[in-house]
């Protein structure tokens, strides 16, 4: 767990940075990075989901993905989680940002093949050299989404603690399962949701990401599924 509890670290201070900083920046300027941030996401999550091999095995799970996460309630879960810590840490002092840096800022940190090879890697050899990598990773971007989007982004460290430490801890179960061809796959999944992320900060569309979170593991599922039928797409 080690990897996973620097990487929360990383992420809170380079939080707490990015909120010192964002205080003597003007509203525009603020503005404008959170586009220029968006326009980098939606360059990541397109990069990565250009990565599939399976275009079918992406577009069903993103399909199932979405009827689970949308049964589950995800999204609102998440959203609520995020109000409660506004109104526990925040008291009212204006951090109307605060949901939004929470949940777009777990969402990033926990999608994508750092999080869940870095994990596993974790779990089943020891080495955390990955999640290290990730942390430096994920404290920049700390400090730039912190600017913009408050306090809110340091507390999406406790979504990465229950990510990440989930993978560690079944590392030795699932690891098995997780082969180059599956994490291809269930990274052009998340590569999506990073993409769908891009667009909410741009303001061009609003989506329920959180709901999609499921289909990156549906991938899982689904790949399997065609590997036991013998199944070539």
């Amino acid at each position: 767990m080690l990897g996973t509890i620097v990487n929360m670290a990383a992420i809170i201070v380079g939080a707490l940075l990015g909120k010192g900083v964002g205080k003597l920046l003007k509203a525009d300027l603020q503005q404008y990075i959170m586009q220029a941030i968006g326009l980098g996401v939606l360059l990541v999550g397109f990069k990565m989901a250009l990565g599939t091999e399976n275009i079918i095995v992406v577009v069903i799970s993103l399909m199932l993905g979405v009827i689970v996460g949308e049964l589950a309630g995800i999204e609102d879960r998440l959203a609520g989680m995020g109000a409660k810590l506004e109104g526990f840490f925040a008291n009212g002092a204006g951090e109307g940002t605060f949901v939004k840096g929470f949940v777009s800022a777990s969402l990033l940190y926990c999608v994508g093949a750092m999080a869940i090879m870095g994990s596993l890697e974790s779990g089943l050899t020891g080495n955390h050299i990955i999640l290290y990598t990730k942390s430096l990773l994920d404290g920049a971007t700390a400090i730039i989404l912190a600017s913009s989007l408050g306090l809110g982004v340091a507390f999406s460290a406790l979504a990465v603690f229950v990510y990440q430490g989930s993978l560690t801890l079944l590392a030795k179960w699932i690891g098995v399962y997780l082969t180059e061809p599956v994490i291809v796959e269930m990274s052009a999944v998340g590569g999506l949701l990073i993409f769908a992320i891009g667009l909410d900060m741009l303001g061009i569309k609003k989506l329920r990401v959180g709901n999609l979170l499921p289909a990156i593991f549906v991938a899982l599922f689904v790949m399997l599924f065609f590997d036991q039928l013998g199944i070539k797409i």
